[in-house]
């Protein structure tokens, strides 16, 4: 199946906005503030999650507008699938899911496509606090396998009420911290699993195309504790005393660590210049694309990719998108740089919130 048609209505700078006819390649063009990247983060909320930009659903909805916003899209294949999601002016804090005219869950958006996305404000992740990179390894491993988000709300449910327990001046129940800490451990383990899985498939797919012209990037999963149910649950256990005087746990996948090195150069990404940095990103993400291929629909949402990038490696990055597998949304400010890219797209004019098919 692939997206075949996208509207927006109420959603940032877009009162009515329809883009039918989507191919396999879509280009998005347009000046700054036209709202390319609005249009990307809206496909972006057809996955689990708060979007691209990872922003409140009251900024989402148009100024001027009902208070509410609805996306909506037509999976085409054997059959039409509907998705849509959506804020009711009445509730402009809860964001509702329908699949085929059914309610459903954000989770269960995951089941249908595949969502991935490189926008420059990725472009700081190396040099960014490790817990952006556990939510980065987090997206990914979700693209992949839907069930991952399960295993990371009930760690994180877990994990703050046994630090609500450890930051309590008063003893816990000792039965209570036994019952909190098996269901941390339980999706602990599991969540460390799915993140370790990840950079193994990652790393297999990226050492598969070597350097071409993209400098290839060494992942690293580093742990922040014992893996295993039986491990965790042990150091949760035998950590008690150190966790409660610091108010806070201090070992598990929370703690988890996501290390990137420029291969050829044996260097830690974060010390590259930002033009290799950027390169390392794209390595990383055309390599998920490629896993994300394998299962169910997936869309690869890329905003001002071609920023940094030099003639080289911007025909190699078009060639491979045209390879990917992925359905490919890709913004810039003018044709030139895309022209290559631009023979064999769909190509849409973005201008004050209106798109047209140029």
């Amino acid at each position: 199946m692939t997206l075949s048609r996208i509207a927006l209505s109420d959603f940032r700078n877009h009162a009515e906005t329809t883009l039918e006819g989507a191919g396999k390649l879509n280009l998005l063009v347009g000046p700054n503030g036209a709202g390319k990247t609005n249009v990307l983060e809206a496909l972006s909320l057809l996955a689990p999650g708060r979007g691209l930009r990872r922003a409140q659903l009251t900024e989402m909805a148009r100024r001027g507008g009902s208070g509410g916003f609805a996306v909506g899209a037509s999976l085409v294949g054997d059959a039409e699938v509907r998705l849509g999601s959506f804020v009711e002016p009445a509730q402009p804090n809860r964001r509702r899911v329908r699949a085929n005219g059914a309610e459903s869950s954000a989770a269960a958006l995951g089941e249908w496509l595949s969502v991935g996305w490189l926008t420059p404000a990725m472009d700081g992740l190396f040099a960014a606090p490790a817990s952006e990179r556990r939510r980065y390894l987090d997206r990914l491993a979700l693209a992949l396998n839907p069930v991952h988000a399960t295993h990371a709300s009930r760690y994180e449910r877990a994990l703050r009420e046994r630090n609500r327990l450890m930051s309590d001046t008063r003893a816990p129940d000792p039965r209570w911290l036994d019952a909190i800490e098996a269901q941390l451990a339980a999706s602990g383990a599991a969540l460390a699993e799915g993140r370790a899985a990840l950079i193994d498939a990652l790393m297999g797919e990226i050492v598969r195309h070597g350097e071409d012209p993209f400098p290839r990037p060494a992942l690293s999963y580093v742990p922040g504790g014992p893996v295993g149910v039986e491990q965790l649950s042990q150091a949760l256990h035998d950590g008690r005393a150190r966790d409660r005087a610091a108010g806070r746990t201090l070992t598990g996948p929370h703690r988890d660590e996501l290390e990137v090195v420029y291969a050829a150069k044996r260097l830690p990404a974060a010390a590259t210049s930002t033009g290799e940095q950027k390169a390392l990103l794209i390595a990383m993400t055309l390599a998920h694309a490629a896993l994300a291929a394998k299962g169910r629909p997936a869309l690869l949402l890329l905003d001002e990719v071609a920023a940094h990038l030099d003639p080289q490696r911007r025909a190699a990055l078009f060639e491979r998108l045209g390879q990917s597998g992925t359905q490919v949304w890709v913004t810039g400010t003018e044709i030139a740089p895309f022209e290559a890219l631009a023979r064999s797209a769909v190509v849409w004019r973005i201008e004050d919130g209106e798109a047209t098919v140029r």
